[in-house]
């Protein structure tokens, strides 16, 4: 028997075609991947050997891109990528098996990695070890960049050494300031900028890359001294970006050859490193968060620093201000590196909701805040109406601040000042030759009026998270008939409960049979008994599943994302939003995944893409598909469950 994993997808790709899915991605974090027992460190890479094998599974399963979340800097404590850095990777995530090969100048020796992977604690395989990966990365990176130095100093490698070179004259600004912040953060004992005290430069070392004011001069001097006396290190710091920038490199161009895009994650939040420095073009006295929503009762206060409206353009001629330089330099990196990308929390960018910093009670704070740029006269935050681009007779004052129609009208040139930020996303898509479609923009339950033109100017869409549906509500902005072409429609997302879970409750609860009739509406052929379809679904959740899989691509949504937890069955919740937990952020796939996702299939309890493509295409298309096309999923369908 053939394995249908390998078998060319020709079945898949036309169902995808038949049934107008332009972009059907899967969404993994750096530390999700899967690595070969050789590399295994306790987290995995996008970069490495079993990274390549989930690749070429990806593909097989007709995916055409690749989700990948925030890759940025984490620290021991916090293993969240969303607070990661903006600029800089992850050295967790460099592939250290390659580096012991000759191609890469044998940077790392196989000895020092069969020790640390010897040395692992002894855990669940499906979870990453993120301390004892983060305390081992130490040892390792010294070793590699003191072999790369012998080869700059022995004049071997020149290929690779000279690449280091002009990735060090390209990327010097970026590479400058967080090199820094990793020395200085290191003496001043791990802390953040904002608690760096008991030396005599202290004050200036927090306020390091201050442009104005009568400590610019001694920052400028500072940052010289400091240049000066950890030069080696911050070569260091250089190398190893370089080595993941140049394994990233070589991520996309194996995507490209299996036909899958890479997307990158354009993050909402800034790290505390990046704070640091931005902090002369921040907006003062205000941080942004998570309003109330019909999904997150109580909001979330994010701590978030945002850029100062104020430092958007620069002098009377409305020149570029730092703040929207420093966006712009974000983007130009983001899409050289990207086919596409993810907009976190487009909210942010548009009508940020905004409370004051540093209370005693953040969640207060949060609940008690408001839109940054729709509140022209609100009594306990007069600070924030000479941000208001909304006027008074725009708002519906009896209305929540947080709700979506707070704003209810605006013109055209009001859009325009809402689209600032967004704007210039659109503009450095266009400038690396993507088109608008190549830009996920992560609208959840809420849109308010603004982000709503904002949408519509650029015919972007929404996400259609359809666990989340209120099947008594037919209006219901998760349910996938309510869809629109651009939107993006998934089962869930690295913050929801994976669906397998969510079935076995809806189960447990008796609130399946509701999931099946709603279903059952949706996807039974005609020639069959709605009732008699709506109860098989109803007898079992992996079916149920199953059947929420083909509603995706069944629906007018043209883009369909899977969180690697729903394709491979896992029941494990992902990230719990607004809980610190070590288990947050550590799911991963193990590395015989592809045998465990065959054996899961075989139990129902795994995505079976091409069934859900055939359930799709014979709702979609009664009479318009070609019977051996229906023939052929169905085979797949079922040597894929019998494998």
């Amino acid at each position: 028997m053939h394995d249908p994993l390998t078998a060319p997808p020709e079945a898949i790709r036309e169902a995808l075609r038949m049934l107008g899915i332009r972009r059907f991605l899967l969404g993994m974090h750096d530390p999700a991947f899967p690595s070969i027992p050789e590399e295994d460190t306790g987290r995995g890479s996008p970069y490495g050997a079993g990274a390549r094998s989930l690749l070429t599974f990806a593909g097989s399963l007709g995916f055409n891109g690749l989700q990948l979340g925030p890759q940025g800097i984490t620290s021991l404590d916090n293993a969240s990528p969303y607070d990661g850095t903006l600029f800089s990777r992850n050295p967790l995530s460099l592939a250290l098996l390659p580096l012991t090969g000759d191609d890469w100048g044998a940077l790392l020796r196989r000895e020092t990695l069969a020790a640390v992977v010897a040395q692992r604690p002894s855990t669940d395989p499906a979870r990453t070890c993120h301390a004892y990966a983060w305390r081992a990365q130490e040892r390792i990176l010294g070793e590699v960049w003191m072999r790369f130095k012998q080869h700059q100093t022995q004049g071997t490698l020149p290929e690779l050494t000279g690449e280091f070179s002009r990735f060090g004259r390209d990327n010097e600004e970026w590479l400058v300031r967080d090199g820094l912040y990793e020395v200085l953060s290191r003496s001043y004992g791990g802390h953040s900028w904002r608690n760096w005290s008991g030396t005599p430069h202290a004050h200036l070392d927090r306020r390091l890359w201050q442009t104005h004011g009568v400590t610019a001069g001694q920052a400028a001097q500072r940052r010289q001294s400091l240049l000066a006396q950890y030069g080696e290190a911050l070569a260091a710091y250089a190398c190893i970006q370089f080595l993941l920038h140049r394994q990233h490199r070589a991520l996309r161009e194996d995507a490209g050859r299996l036909g899958i895009e890479l997307f990158g994650d354009l993050q909402i939040g800034f790290s505390e490193r990046d704070a640091w420095f931005a902090q002369s073009f921040l907006l003062p006295g205000y941080v942004m968060g998570a309003p109330p929503s019909r999904t997150n009762p109580e909001g979330q206060p994010w701590n978030y620093s945002l850029l100062d409206p104020d430092q958007y353009f620069a002098g009377p001629s409305n020149q570029l201000g730092p703040a929207l330089r420093f966006l712009q330099q974000r983007l130009a990196k983001m899409l050289r590196e990207f086919d596409g990308l993810r907009i976190d929390h487009p909210h942010g960018l548009i009508c940020p909701w905004v409370y004051r910093a540093g209370q005693a009670d953040p969640l207060a704070a949060v609940q008690g805040g408001a839109r940054l740029f729709a509140s022209p006269d609100l009594p306990d935050h007069p600070e924030l109406a000479r941000f208001a681009i909304a006027q008074p007779e725009q708002i519906q004052w009896k209305r929540p601040r947080f709700a979506d129609d707070w704003v209810h009208t605006l013109t055209e040139e009001q859009v325009s000042r809402y689209a600032i930020l967004f704007e210039a996303i659109i503009q450095a898509a266009r400038d690396n030759g993507r088109e608008p479609h190549a830009i996920a923009c992560e609208i959840l339950s809420t849109q308010p009026y603004p982000i709503q033109r904002v949408m519509e100017r650029y015919g972007l869409g929404r996400f259609r998270v359809t666990q989340k549906a209120d099947l008594a509500n037919p209006a219901d902005v998760y349910r996938s008939e309510n869809a629109q072409p651009e939107d993006w429609i998934m089962l869930g997302n690295h913050d929801t409960p994976p669906i397998w879970l969510l079935a076995e409750q809806w189960q447990r609860s008796g609130q399946i049979r509701q999931q099946a009739e709603y279903l059952a509406a949706r996807l039974c052929p005609d020639n069959e008994d709605r009732e008699t379809w709506a109860a098989r679904i109803a007898a079992d959740s992996g079916t149920l599943v199953q059947a929420k899989a083909a509603d995706l691509f069944a629906g007018p949504a043209t883009n369909v994302m899977l969180f690697f937890t729903d394709l491979f069955g896992m029941t494990e919740i992902y990230n719990r939003p607004g809980v610190i937990s070590e288990t947050n952020w550590s799911l991963r796939l193990p590395a015989n995944f592809a045998d465990q996702y065959r054996h899961r299939l075989t139990r129902n309890r795994a995505l079976n893409i091409p069934q859900a493509l055939a359930i799709a295409l014979r709702a979609r298309n009664r009479d318009g598909t070609p019977a051996g096309l229906l023939d052929a999923l169905d085979r797949l369908a079922a040597e894929t469950c019998r494998t």
